[in-house]
């Protein structure tokens, strides 16, 4: 099995999309996915042989990344991809020279959360009442990670 990541491009697009809209209960709309030139843009995605299977869109404004949007198909969760693919942020985030990185996580998303607590990740602020879910609303946990030279 053979892991590459690449900088997503338009070939890409269709695939990030199926995905985006089965793994988020809310997910960004179309051409939100489509716009890859966005100021900072700094979008890669994840293949298993070829097949893409997991994706991040992140912006560099000065030194400060935000993962803005992750994901890893539900056909092949739970099997450390999400993990690979967010260490890969990571490291690119440090070949890129950044001084920390930046994410939110919504409270129910344990799962997401405990990953990036065992990357480093601190948990900063919260924004209450952020998302919207099926029930109402929850919060946004933000949460940073510094890189230091």
């Amino acid at each position: 099995m053979s892991i590459q990541f690449l900088p997503i491009e338009e070939q890409h697009l269709d695939s990030v999309w199926q995905i985006e809209q089965q793994a988020h209960s809310h997910p960004w709309k179309e051409s939100m996915i489509r716009q890859l030139d966005s100021r900072g843009a700094c979008h890669f995605c994840m293949l298993l042989d070829d097949k893409l299977i997991g994706y991040f869109y992140a912006q560099n404004i000065v030194g400060e990344v935000s993962l803005l949007n992750i994901a890893i198909d539900p056909a092949v969760q739970g099997k450390g991809y999400g993990k690979q693919l967010a260490e890969f942020f990571l490291t690119h985030c440090e070949q890129i020279k950044a001084e920390s990185a930046w994410l939110e996580v919504r409270e129910s998303n344990t799962r997401a959360f405990d990953l990036y607590q065992n990357l480093g990740f601190n948990e900063i602020d919260r924004r209450v009442n952020y998302y919207p879910t099926e029930k109402g609303k929850e919060d946004a946990i933000i949460m940073s990670y510094y890189f230091f030279s």
